[in-house]
């Protein structure tokens, strides 16, 4: 088996195969009909093999094609409508909130015609605290740091630096983060 850049290479693999009908099946029955945030909870730990805190919210509907390379942390919020492309691998850091219809990407194919049934892959990560708004797109191999705001709507294709926020598409850096001591009304 040829390895990839990324030293993957999952095409024809039965493992994985498996694996993504085996999450597809377990996304369907939570997008089915009504669920506490407990029996979510329940559903995140079966679809990513792992613990999943009581802290963590996920609102339905929820998509992901494989969910055993995803972890969430703590306090995090995963709003409606979003879908992970998770081969690759995705963190989700304590207190990270993620908008409504945002698309979190590890996968993409080599731009060789010849080449591009390959499936190659490079991880995510949202930073502890960061918020991504709402239908943001995060492309394969992109940290957005701790703290940092990604604008609704932005395609952010390389790192974001902590306590930045970062808007458009490609999403670049617009400033750093406000600092109150008090809350605005």
């Amino acid at each position: 088996m040829n390895t990839t850049p990324t030293g993957k290479d999952y095409v024809g693999s039965d493992e994985l195969y498996a694996g993504v009908q085996r999450t597809m099946r377990l996304c369907a029955e939570l997008n089915t009909g009504y669920h506490t945030e407990a029996e979510v909870r329940d559903y995140l730990r079966d679809i990513t093999g792992s613990d999943v805190d009581d802290t963590v919210r996920v609102f339905p509907p929820f998509n992901i094609n494989y969910g055993l390379t995803t972890r969430f942390g703590r306090d995090s919020f995963v709003n409606f409508g979003c879908t992970f492309l998770a081969i690759g691998g995705i963190t989700i850091e304590e207190g990270a909130f993620i908008g409504p219809h945002c698309v979190l990407a590890t996968e993409y194919h080599p731009e060789e015609p010849a080449q591009r049934h390959s499936l190659l892959t490079k991880p995510i990560t949202i930073g502890r605290n960061a918020w991504l708004g709402a239908d943001v797109k995060v492309l394969a191999g992109v940290t957005v740091g701790e703290n940092a705001i990604v604008a609704a709507g932005s395609v952010v294709t390389k790192d974001v630096p902590p306590d930045t926020v970062v808007a458009g598409s490609p999403a670049r850096v617009i400033r750093p983060i406000k600092r109150n001591d008090t809350i605005n009304s």
